[in-house]
């Protein structure tokens, strides 16, 4: 394609945004009913699967919610377009459409009951970001108040610097109900273990003393039953997949959001006949194991391809697997700390599907994605999408990794079909917020470290009370 045939494709790109969660209220109400009957961890408790009316409070509450399918200029002869779930501005990735429809579950239950809920979420960053924005809009549309719903939040010291600043924070007694807690272990994927650990010895303990119910959020079904909208929205706003098929490509850690979409197929139209989505991972060098998985069988790093240095140019290099970087700054790098998990449970179910169905997987460096940050740049434009012009300030850089892997592989031949759809679940610049300062964050390491400050959370309301965000 030539500069002026691009530039022409660049001015009538074609966007169609929708209300996502809103516009599909009745099947992902069906979806959440479906994951409850059918959740991972039978014995903890949940605000159950009911949802709340849609009357105007609701929908001022959802109007975070928000999707879009752009179409994007060709690569190649490779159709490419984005699926951009990245557009709330409180938190720029698609756990807002996870975060609101837990959140509505406990503020159902919370009226039906009249017990306060507090979430407990281990996360690398965007999951805790996420859900603090939706209990905030909760607070503010008049859904619930500080005193029933509020959040505690577990992360990686190494991630708290993509942790948004908000009146949660700002605010000493919206602080005190919704602490986030940085965990100094070596292993940052502990957070999952210490946030689970404090769970099961506490739980029923707090729940006695302060009577809140203390939901442990992180069961991959609260976000399979958000995630429908993917493939809903694409059986209504695109025309089916082409022969050879349509590939969804995603920068994934867990992979819950392809696994999400995979679950919505079962509330489509289409049958028997429609074309399986194909599915693509792209993940970083730090923590490739679903790929390896895919490639493998395994999560042995010893699977990786050695990697030589170049004493000329200080980087390493590997010429042997395509679905590796051939050039890396190090071989263990990490490009952004929200992908942190390692031997993901995930993995089996979703390396299955792509064997069925077809897709891949390829890791990227960070030295593939510098070298193809203008190109990703000027690509995503008609999105939208801004992405600072120098990269020192890209503060997540899931949708840059995806669009690296995605032209990689299809330079290197491991992507073969006609046509993708990128799934953009994050991209946000140290323009786009403000980081909770450090003073204002607790530390713990352990349960029992964790137990006063949760504590606290959920402890007696304080003399203003009757205050509201």
């Amino acid at each position: 394609m030539n500069s002026s045939e691009t530039s022409e494709k660049l001015q009538h790109a074609c966007t169609t945004t929708v209300p996502a969660l809103s516009r599909y209220w009745e099947t992902v109400g069906r979806a959440v009913q479906a994951m409850h009957e059918n959740r991972s961890l039978p014995g903890d408790f949940t605000p159950g699967a009911q949802l709340p009316p849609l009357d105007d409070d609701m929908l001022r509450y959802l109007e975070a919610a928000e999707a879009a399918i752009v179409d994007l200029p060709d690569y190649r002869d490779t159709r490419m377009r984005l699926l951009d779930l990245r557009r709330n501005p409180g938190t720029r990735t698609t756990k807002t459409f996870a975060s609101l429809l837990m959140v509505a579950r406990a503020v159902a239950y919370i009226r039906r009951t009249g017990e306060p809920v507090t979430l407990l979420t281990p996360s690398s960053g965007n999951k805790a970001t996420a859900l603090r924005d939706a209990v905030l809009r909760a607070h503010r549309a008049g859904l619930a108040d500080r005193d029933h719903l509020r959040i505690v939040s577990v992360v990686p010291e190494r991630a708290r610097t993509k942790l948004w600043d908000s009146l949660l924070s700002s605010d000493p007694e919206l602080r005190r109900r919704n602490p986030v807690v940085s965990y100094c272990g070596a292993d940052p994927s502990g957070v999952k273990e210490l946030a689970r650990d404090f769970h099961d010895k506490y739980a029923d303990l707090l729940r006695t003393r302060y009577g809140s119910a203390l939901w442990y959020t992180l069961d991959i079904g609260n976000y399979q039953a958000a995630d429908t909208v993917r493939a809903l929205m694409e059986e209504e706003l695109l025309p089916p997949p082409p022969v050879g098929g349509r590939v969804h490509a995603h920068a994934v850690s867990s992979a819950f959001g392809l696994l999400g979409h995979h679950y919505g197929t079962s509330f489509t139209g289409g049958g028997e006949h429609r074309i399986p989505p194909h599915y693509f991972l792209v993940q970083h060098m730090n923590t490739p194991d679903m790929v390896l998985d895919l490639l493998h069988g395994d999560f042995s790093r010893e699977r990786m391809p050695r990697y030589a240095l170049d004493p000329a140019t200080g980087l390493y290099h590997q010429s042997i697997d395509p679905h590796f970087p051939r050039t890396t700054h190090h071989p263990d790098e990490v490009i952004d700390p929200t992908f942190y998990t390692r031997t993901p449970m995930t993995s089996r179910t979703m390396s299955r599907l792509i064997r069925e169905n077809g897709g891949g997987g390829v890791v990227v460096s960070l030295h593939e994605c510098l070298a193809r940050y203008p190109q990703i740049r000027e690509m995503l434009r008609p999105a939208g999408v801004e992405l600072p012009h120098d990269p020192r300030g890209l503060r997540e850089w899931s949708l840059v990794m995806v669009f690296t892997g995605v032209l990689e592989a299809i330079d290197r031949g491991l992507l073969t079909e006609p046509e993708v759809l990128v799934h953009g679940s994050g991209s946000y610049g140290d323009t786009d917020f403000t980081a909770i300062p450090a003073q204002r964050l607790h530390h713990a390491d352990d349960p029992a470290g964790l137990l006063p400050i949760v504590s606290r959370a959920m402890g007696p309301a304080s003399m203003h009370r009757g205050r509201r965000p």
